[in-house]
């Protein structure tokens, strides 16, 4: 069992990394291993719509995105942490995410949870933001004792938060146990669901 940690924040030690090292601790502690990926601060372009992914299986853009792709197979969950801005994640994550989950594939079954880290306010937004791309990707979102966000300005501020702190470490510790009864599940015979072949619907005719 191993955990993709995405940190999309362009400070690779800042306020988003303490909360998702929190996590990433109990992790451990559980005995389920991770790995951290951080964009860092080069630039992410967004997705220009251009269908190659279709046909090659990654994307034009050859960057971090197509670093990752043949390597989501590897996880049984992905985390991604973001700092707030504009109570939106960032840019530069959403960007990433956008293609990686269009040119990637195998999301489906793989547990999902976002992170946010704000100053003060529009963490919810983010937080709801960032979950779209699991509900549209067949993934279970794992949950914690409250909506997955920390507090502060600064990494210091941040473990002040004591509450955000306890928030990381009990969904690191929902997170293991699905894991560890999906792995269970297996183990006795109990498969995902057959997908149906996909349909779409568009709504002007």
């Amino acid at each position: 069992m191993k955990v993709l940690i995405i940190n999309g924040s362009p400070h690779e030690k800042g306020c988003t990394y303490t909360a998702l090292k929190e996590f990433a601790d109990t992790l451990t502690e559980e005995g389920v291993e991770w790995e951290m990926f951080s964009l860092g601060k080069k630039p992410v372009a967004g997705c220009i719509a251009c269908g190659y992914c279709y046909e090659h299986g990654k994307c034009v853009f050859d960057d971090l995105v197509n670093t990752l792709i043949p390597r989501l197979k590897e996880f049984d969950g992905i985390v991604v942490g973001s700092p707030v801005y504009y109570a939106g994640p960032s840019g530069q994550l959403t960007a990433f995410l956008d293609r990686l989950f269009y040119a990637g594939s195998g999301f489906a079954g793989k547990l999902g949870a976002a992170i946010v880290s704000c100053r003060r306010g529009g963490a919810s937004a983010a937080f709801d933001r960032l979950n779209k791309y699991f509900t549209i990707s067949s993934m279970p979102v794992v949950s914690s004792q409250y909506w997955n966000q920390v507090h502060g300005n600064t990494p210091e501020e941040v473990r002040k938060d004591l509450e955000g702190l306890q928030t990381m470490r009990t969904l690191a510790r929902e997170m293991s146990w699905l894991l560890k009864c999906i792995e269970a599940g297996k183990n006795a015979g109990i498969s995902r669901p057959v997908p149906e072949k996909r349909i779409a619907t568009n709504f002007i005719r």
